[in-house]
């Protein structure tokens, strides 16, 4: 028996259509992975997806990993909470001025605390910024992310919050996965 997914491609086409969410309360710190393990990428990765079904990943290599997240253009963004990680948006520069939010997410015990807007707010402002990070990059002319109907209840909404407007809906039929 399958299952019907739906994902959802969705976009902003100017740093102007951005509209941050407001700073959670508490100490709320987002700081950039500088120096990229994939190690704390893997942890970040599957602590973050495995109760929404991110898969794409885990059957890499650590070199696989590594070369993924230390590739140029690629930025990892981390929220902590009183210095525990919180979740992370994953950013990489593309070809024509374009930046892909690659991976973004909370884990579970820090959902619906507020930090998921903050922490895509922040995001989406650092992928607008990216070329000043990164010599040889194109000035960012666009941002783009997927989401997926196996994504969290409010992932939707908390794009369409950030500005961010649809531009592609797919269907597909997915096999349950096995344990």
């Amino acid at each position: 028996m399958s299952i019907s997914v739906t994902t959802w491609s969705l976009e902003q086409t100017s740093p102007d259509d951005l509209r941050p969410a407001a700073t959670p309360p508490g100490e709320v710190r987002i700081v950039r992975a500088e120096a990229p393990s994939a190690e704390f990428s893997r942890f970040l990765y599957s602590a973050v997806g495995d109760d929404v079904s991110w898969r794409d990943r885990l059957s890499l290599t650590r070199e696989q990993w590594h070369e993924s997240i230390a590739a140029p253009g690629v930025e990892t963004w981390v929220a902590y909470e009183r210095g525990t990680p919180a979740g992370y948006i994953e950013l990489a520069a593309q070809d024509r001025a374009t930046v892909e939010i690659v991976y973004f997410g909370l884990l579970p015990a820090f959902r619906g605390r507020r930090i998921g807007g903050h922490l895509l707010s922040y995001g989406t402002a650092r992928a607008w910024d990216l070329a000043e990070r990164w010599p040889g990059t194109e000035p960012t002319e666009r941002v783009w992310l997927h989401t997926c109907s196996k994504d969290g209840p409010h992932a939707m909404d908390n794009y369409l919050r950030r500005g961010f407007r649809l531009f592609d809906t797919k269907i597909e039929e997915e096999s349950p996965a096995t344990p």
